[in-house]
């Protein structure tokens, strides 16, 4: 492995492991300090079903440990996306900022973004299982 191919493959990993710690702190956040209730009664006033705290709850810690073990990340990356574009929807009437009252929508957008681009580059190092791509060669190249 080249230097640079070194450094790439590094950096993905680090770009994967930061997917991964935020995807587990949304969960833990759900559970622990919002608590799993508390979530669904957030839900429920967004008009989304309560009850589908607790499967986002649990994509959401699976999805992020996935990530972080480097288990078919990849995929994992993209079946997360669309999670986090509600969470833009919702968030969008509250302008660009995360900070404003009741959060912004660049920060799930940001997220969305990085997710594809660990989809598109690869696993990055140490990842314990690979898979292909989902998509077809063809339409992004060679992919790792």
């Amino acid at each position: 492995m080249s230097t640079s191919s070194a450094s790439q493959q590094l950096g993905i990993t680090i770009l994967r492991l930061s997917l991964a710690a935020m995807w587990i702190s949304h969960a833990l956040l759900k559970w622990l300090v919002f608590t799993l209730p508390g979530t669904a009664q957030y839900f429920a006033s967004i008009g989304f079903a309560g009850w589908l705290a607790y499967p986002v709850f649990a994509f959401e810690l699976l999805g992020g440990i996935a990530l972080l073990l480097g288990l078919y990340a990849r995929q994992f990356a993209i079946a997360l996306l669309p999670v986090m574009a509600v969470a833009a929807w919702v968030h969008l009437p509250n302008g660009w900022v995360h900070t404003s009252a009741g959060g912004g929508w660049e920060y799930p957008v940001f997220l969305m973004s990085t997710s594809v681009a660990l989809y598109l580059l690869g696993d990055g190092a140490a990842a314990l299982k690979r898979s292909p791509a989902l998509l077809p060669a063809f339409i992004f190249g060679n992919a790792k």
